[in-house]
């Protein structure tokens, strides 16, 4: 296995934290042919963790790679030649304790994905599964990598999934149910730039995850827990920048007790806020005591944070612009969700 030494990164030196705002990436383009799969050794401890990579074939290898920022998680984009990646005991006391989940989704061809001494699942285009860097794993790409890669915290995943053990190495079916709807989020956020992430699509890839893999609470939730959720964001939804930790807080429960109850209620924090803003915006905009604001005034008061945002939510949930939806006959509100 090469040093990962010989991984160079695209950015300038300079701020720390301005890099972690940016893109980062890496290509065996410019370098030459003989020496590109050490290079890609070194690229992917570089961004991960430490690894070794056993390229299918030296001489016509090539390989990019893509990561940025989501709201406390990492989005990276792998693609290239076919290779073999190992996690060993040797490199994850390396790592020191430095260590993550991973969500891998595969989009257009397969691969196997193996966790400790467990068989190997097949991954096919659009297929999941979730790997812990804190244990072994091997992951083999036959034909070529073109995998999305989410990095996610070991204790944020726990939040979302207390389970998370039970799915090391699965198949989750990237064609089925939530996972579907999982798939296809994971695949946009990969297109997306990193201004246009945060904490809110963190928030979704969580809550997404959680209903894939069924993740059931440990206990029945409270009686009534549910509607003092629902009660509070309905009261507060107006807040900018409000979070489900806020929430928790008002309630008096924990984040993972707020998660696990709207995710038995089949929703997620995210969705339950959208949904309500959405339903007072869109009441707004038809009401003829608000005609005098104008649809930026109402998606302030709506609780988003610009008027594009406004304008996004309201293409997505209303199927129409601020603007439109303003005009277009008064009917339901009703979630494409």
């Amino acid at each position: 296995m090469a040093s990962k030494s010989i991984a160079m990164q695209s950015e300038p030196t300079g701020d720390r934290q301005a890099m972690e705002c940016a893109i980062r990436r890496w290509t065996t383009d410019a370098v030459p042919a003989a020496q590109r799969a050490d290079y890609w050794v070194g690229a992917v401890c570089d961004c991960f963790l430490d690894m070794e990579v056993e390229p299918s074939q030296r001489q016509a290898f090539s390989a990019t790679l893509a990561s940025m920022p989501c709201g406390g998680l990492r989005v990276n984009r792998v693609s290239g030649s076919a290779q073999r990646v190992r996690r060993t005991l040797q490199g994850i006391r390396r790592s020191g304790g430095d260590n993550f989940y991973y969500l891998l989704c595969k989009e257009s061809s397969p691969c196997h994905v193996a966790q400790d001494d467990a068989g190997a699942a097949r991954l096919l285009p659009g297929d999941l599964a979730l790997i812990d860097s804190r244990r072994r794993y091997l992951l083999e790409f036959p034909e070529a990598v073109d995998t999305v890669s989410i990095q996610i915290p070991i204790g944020w995943l726990d939040t979302w999934l207390p389970v998370a053990d039970r799915w090391l190495g699965r198949r989750l079916d990237g064609a089925a149910e939530w996972g579907r709807v999982l798939s296809a989020y994971v695949t946009q956020l990969r297109a997306e730039q990193p201004a246009r992430l945060g904490t809110l699509q963190a928030e979704h890839l969580g809550g997404l995850l959680s209903l894939a893999c069924g993740a059931a609470p440990e206990a029945p939730p409270r009686p009534g827990l549910l509607q003092r959720i629902e009660h509070c964001v309905r009261q507060r939804f107006g807040e900018h920048g409000l979070t489900a930790a806020d929430v928790a807080d008002d309630v008096g429960v924990s984040l993972r007790t707020l998660h696990r109850a709207l995710s038995a209620g089949g929703s997620t924090f995210a969705l339950l806020l959208m949904r309500e803003r959405m339903a007072v915006a869109q009441r707004m905009l038809h009401a003829p005591s608000h005609r005098h604001l104008t649809v930026a005034e109402i998606g302030r008061r709506a609780g988003f944070l610009d008027t594009s945002h406004f304008a996004r939510a309201c293409r997505q949930w209303c199927g129409r612009t601020p603007a439109q939806e303003r005009c277009a006959p008064t009917q339901a509100f009703v979630s494409p969700h």
